[in-house]
């Protein structure tokens, strides 16, 4: 199997797809699947764009509102997570993962897919200490606060990829392990990206609990993005000598290493998506403690019994079939003869027929509209304790990352000029 992995996505799928052609034409073969690993960006209209965490300056519909609407459709089939900049809302809706539109998969905030007899696992957000604990409290509309704390990962996720037990082939997240920069050639990485150094040293660049994940499930891939650049990785486990081979890459520009092809060992085609039913019986034991207020989740308050959990799930999906319910629009898509004002869009989170069709087939409650939580749960902690904005100033979004880049190479050129 043939699988193309992109870093920053940025919403620039016209671009993502071009490549792949081209790469499939001047190699003659086929990409079977694409994985991206975060900033994808699914901006659907005007309103989406409200909830997404970018300088106003970088705020552009880009290109997957036309996968959205139907006017493209996706050449090769594409999974994705999420990262520090997309469209909160729209992904929220789909929290349990599902299409995003034709033939592009959301990954969930946390999430297990088959695609043939592949694994795949993913962690969307990126890792901040100061909300790891908390409840999914956020609900858009957001404020200053929570358009931030949304994409923040969350111990709950991770608390149930760390009961997945089965063995796993990739891996994706936003942003890297901490640590894995000492499986890999981190001198020639902060010679391109020198404000690196002093966290590499530190021991505190990437997530914790990303390395906790990647020591408990050992993949055998693990891919990331976040920090616009490439850096590869192999690390040797030390219980069973197995590996993992980490890649991260660019986002997707001119003359930036943002796309690889990797081959991987799989079962003769043709490939589709497929539920796990690991993840399903996780998914369906835990959801009694989801946690959709500030609070963390009870953990103690769940009866593991996964073996009568997923006999239960394995008779669901011999009943329907394991292929994820079908995409369906639930806003109106952008057209750019007729822009929206800002503002038009209703505030409140639409009905989500995949997320709905997925909830009853679980026979789960669904929790993530509007009125299904709390007053509490649509209040950040920040307004609860009456303090101010909660902005972490030692966290740099990926924009800020662009500008530090920009003012190194303006000092190289001032250093070559003044040499000159």
């Amino acid at each position: 199997m043939r699988i193309a992995v992109e870093g920053c996505m940025h919403g620039e799928l016209d671009n993502v797809y071009k490549t792949l052609q081209y790469i499939e034409e001047i190699n003659n073969y086929k990409i079977d699947l694409l994985l991206c690993c975060g900033d994808f960006q699914a901006v659907r209209n005007e309103n989406d764009m409200e909830s997404l965490n970018v300088p106003r300056k970088y705020r552009e519909m880009k290109s997957f509102w036309k996968y959205y609407s139907g006017e493209e459709v996706a050449p090769v089939p594409t999974i994705f997570i999420g990262g520090n900049h997309e469209a909160s809302n729209y992904l929220w809706e789909l929290y349990y993962g599902g299409w995003a539109a034709p033939n592009i998969y959301f990954l969930g905030f946390a999430g297990v897919i088959k695609f043939g007899n592949i694994r795949i696992a993913g962690l969307s957000g990126i890792y901040n200490a100061r909300h790891y604990h908390l409840g999914h409290y956020e609900r858009p509309p957001y404020n200053e606060s929570t358009i931030r704390s949304i994409y923040h990962i969350r111990e709950y996720d991770v608390h149930k990829l760390m009961h997945v037990e089965e063995p796993i082939d990739i891996f994706l997240s936003h942003d890297w392990p901490r640590g894995i920069t000492d499986y890999g050639n981190w001198k020639e990485l902060v010679r391109h990206k020198q404000y690196f150094e002093k966290e590499i040293q530190d021991g505190t660049l990437g997530s914790e609990p990303a390395t906790q994940l990647l020591e408990k499930l050992k993949p055998s891939y693990w891919f990331s993005a976040h920090l616009h650049c490439k850096f590869a990785a192999v690390v040797q486990h030390g219980e069973d000598g197995s590996l993992t081979k980490f890649l991260a890459l660019d986002k997707c520009l001119p003359g930036r290493k943002f796309l690889q092809v990797v081959e991987i060992e799989s079962g003769p085609g043709p490939y589709e998506l497929q539920y796990d039913e690991e993840w399903l019986a996780i998914t369906q034991n835990f959801n009694s403690v989801f946690p959709l207020t500030s609070k963390s989740a009870n953990f103690r308050g769940v009866k593991l019994d996964m073996q009568d959990c997923r006999q239960w799930v394995r008779s669901r999906l011999q009943e329907r079939g394991a292929k994820p319910f079908e995409f369906a629009r639930t806003v109106p898509c952008y057209n750019r003869s007729q822009p929206v004002p800002i503002g038009s869009f209703s505030a409140e989170i639409p009905r989500n027929l995949q997320t709905e069709s997925f909830l009853q087939f679980l026979e789960l409650p669904n929790l993530l509209e509007n009125g299904s939580e709390s007053r509490e749960a649509t209040q950040s902690p920040v307004s609860l304790n009456q303090r101010g904005p909660d902005l972490d100033p030692e966290e740099i979004p990926i924009d800020d990352v662009d500008e530090l880049e920009e003012i190194a190479e303006d000092e190289d050129a001032a250093a070559e000029n003044a040499r000159i």
